[in-house]
């Protein structure tokens, strides 16, 4: 009987994932962003407290940070993020999208060159974030879509460095292998889950999991939270 743990391979990261991630989240949300009226982007997110227009300030400013090296000891804690965030309350919403979309186009590369990976996970926060503003404005491919084939190898390369446990997933809406995330832990059998993609990035990522269906046994929901 074949009882080998899927993710029992030794990770090798690419450092052009995040890249490949970035870039083609920016050609599929940069269009619904350009064309959706102003008002919309007051919407509030899964984010608390935040609007769609203050996540994607957070998420421009931690991409340009990363481009132009500004990464100071604290730089993508809450308190940073709040200040990053007020710093372009006055913006206009053009400067907003301008600045996000250089930062989906120029961070990639800067994080490739990052041999510890330590910012591959601001990749999939940023492709995490599009899908907080998708799901505020009502538009489809919320924590899915078309970038979902390359947010999960990233996530599964996330939830080992953050040291989540092993997790054997059966993902209904796509017909692939199971997918292995997190690390094994000695003398506990992996978790299992079995329901949709979309669902699977909620819990890693900390959305809200209303309206979902889904079996996880073997862990909580907290325990395999990415972004505490």
């Amino acid at each position: 009987m074949c009882t080998d743990d899927p993710g029992d391979a030794p990770e090798v990261r690419d450092p052009w994932l995040p890249d490949r991630l970035l870039r083609t989240e920016r050609d599929l949300l940069l269009p619904l962003l350009r064309r959706t009226p102003e008002e919309t982007y007051e919407l509030r997110t899964a984010c608390p407290g935040w609007t769609a227009r203050q996540v994607l300030a957070h998420c421009g400013a931690a991409l340009v940070r990363i481009v132009e090296g500004r990464l100071e000891e604290g730089v993508f804690l809450p308190e940073a993020n709040a200040c990053d965030v007020a710093e372009r309350e006055d913006w206009p919403l053009g400067r907003i999208l301008d600045e996000l979309e250089r930062g989906l186009t120029e961070a990639g590369p800067v994080i490739a060159e990052r041999e510890d990976g330590r910012l591959d996970a601001v990749a999939l926060g940023e492709w995490v974030h599009a899908g907080d503003v998708r799901e505020a404005f009502g538009a489809p491919g919320a924590y899915c879509g078309d970038s979902l084939e390359l947010a999960l190898p990233l996530l599964s390369v996330t939830s080992r460095k953050r040291e989540t446990p092993r997790l054997v997933g059966v993902l209904e809406d796509r017909e692939t292998t199971p997918v292995a995330l997190g690390n094994p832990i000695e003398g506990r059998p992996p978790a299992s889950f079995k329901g949709d993609a979309a669902t699977l990035i909620r819990i890693y990522s900390g959305r809200p999991l209303v309206r979902t269906r889904y079996e996880l046994t073997g862990a909580t929901e907290h325990e395999l939270l990415i972004y505490r």
